[in-house]
């Protein structure tokens, strides 16, 4: 690890526990509307609309090819021009976004538009806002953690955080049930778009801003630092290991809804009032493994990693044989717990494994690789599931994260992006 890693941030000022907690909202609105959009919205929109299943999926897909592509981009500007606008931007890109999608659901239920391929156009373009712009909002969020954090916090932290995306999936999944059958299935995407516009204005006036602005020398010595960072022998074993995660989790979650729809044989708005719930005790797993099993256990990032690999592959072989509701939300459960306890392990170890000049940097690579699996998942996952086998999907998984779990345990190596008290204080 360099010395510039050893150099202690500044933890004196007494707004640091406010602004972790006003991140944590603005992600818990994030993480509330993907759900509400993945759970309760889109794959009932797609069938009342007439999309295949595929298309649905897809439409996830772009958005997180752009989510790819560009959470490096912001990761590197909120270094130079700070975390507050970039995090900004990316929830007013957000709200922009869901503005969008909801636009383009009411003109297909409305008739307004009837081709099939210009319904998928739309709402395929309205979601990429999201990964185009709303990617910058975790990235800066993480890097705004790492900059006010010491090494032996910021796994805690970093957890902190990110359980508010964990939060809001909690919340999104039974308020989007109850807002659909009340307001329609559209309600979800509007009340989003609102909520993302505010906390937007609450991140620009509120989030108080510590980093210097960068000079240009400065900004050289980073970006020259940066130079193949991704492909650095401490940081790509979190990468590689964030992407299979993505891909896994990617294809077990998109699969679920439809599946759910298909195994119960519920349609439209009624489906919402089955993967809600199911949605809900999954994200209740996700904190349980976040805010309680990681501050006490105590674990190396390492053994997070792949200890999450379990529960996950518990649930993608449970999915094969569920064909009851109880069964369903205990699959869930199992998704939930794994990610819970894997995405922390791999989001700090890499942290921990670069300087504080480059947090920027990492975060949006990790965040970038986080989103990568997205993008081919409406293959290897929604249009395998619609032609080729209702099972084969969750066996693909199954296959992924028995490689993960491996992985985890001999690719990477001992003491990379773990603190030590020895040589780290």
């Amino acid at each position: 690890m360099s010395e510039g890693s050893k150099e202690p941030p500044d933890l004196s000022r007494p707004d640091r526990r406010g602004a972790f907690f006003l991140l944590f909202f603005c992600l818990m609105a994030i993480g509330a509307g993907n759900t509400m959009l993945m759970a309760a919205v889109l794959p009932p929109l797609s069938r009342e609309v007439g999309l295949p299943d595929w298309m649905a999926g897809a439409v996830f897909g772009l958005s997180a090819f752009f989510w790819s592509v560009f959470s490096p981009f912001w990761g590197k500007r909120s270094n130079r021009y700070g975390r507050r606008p970039i995090a900004a931007l990316g929830l007013a890109g957000y709200s922009v976004s869901m503005l969008f999608l909801f636009l383009s659901g009411l003109a297909a239920k409305t008739g307004l538009i009837t081709n099939t391929l210009l319904i998928f156009a739309c709402l395929a373009i309205s979601r990429s806002f999201f990964g185009i712009f709303g990617s910058g909002a975790n990235p800066a969020a993480q890097a705004y953690v790492a900059d006010r954090t010491s090494q032996a916090e910021r796994r805690d932290e970093i957890a902190f955080i990110s359980s508010g995306f964990s939060v809001g999936t909690v919340v999104g999944p039974a308020f989007a049930a109850a807002l659909v059958a009340f307001a329609g299935i559209l309600s979800p995407l509007l009340l989003t778009s609102v909520i993302a516009a505010v906390m937007a204005g609450m991140i620009w006036f509120r989030l108080p801003e510590q980093k210097e602005p960068v000079t240009d020398a400065t900004n050289l010595d980073v970006e020259t630092s940066a130079r193949g960072l991704w492909h650095s022998r401490d940081v790509l074993p979190f990468l590689v290991f964030a992407v299979c995660l993505s891909l896994a989790t990617g294809i077990l979650m998109q699969v679920f809804v439809f599946a759910v729809m298909d195994k119960l044989d519920v349609a439209g708005p009624q489906a919402a009032q089955y993967t809600g719930p199911a949605f809900t005790v999954g994200a209740m797993a996700v904190l349980l493994a976040q805010l309680v099993l990681i501050p006490r256990l105590k674990l190396r990032n390492k053994t997070l990693m792949w200890v999450g690999c379990i529960p996950l592959l518990c649930g993608a072989l449970l999915m094969i044989v569920a064909q009851d509701f109880a069964t369903l939300v205990m699959v869930q459960f199992l998704l939930g717990l794994g990610q819970g306890l894997a995405r922390p392990g791999f989001s700090s170890g890499a942290s921990l494994a670069v300087s504080p000049q480059l947090q920027g940097n990492v975060a949006g690579l990790v965040i970038s690789a986080n989103g990568m699996g997205y993008i081919v998942t409406p293959f290897f996952g929604l249009f395998v599931y619609q032609y080729v086998g209702p099972n084969i999907p969750f066996m693909i998984a199954s296959g992924l994260l028995v490689f993960m779990g491996l992985y985890a345990y001999h690719a990477l190596r001992d003491g990379v992006g773990e603190f030590d008290p020895e040589t780290d204080l």
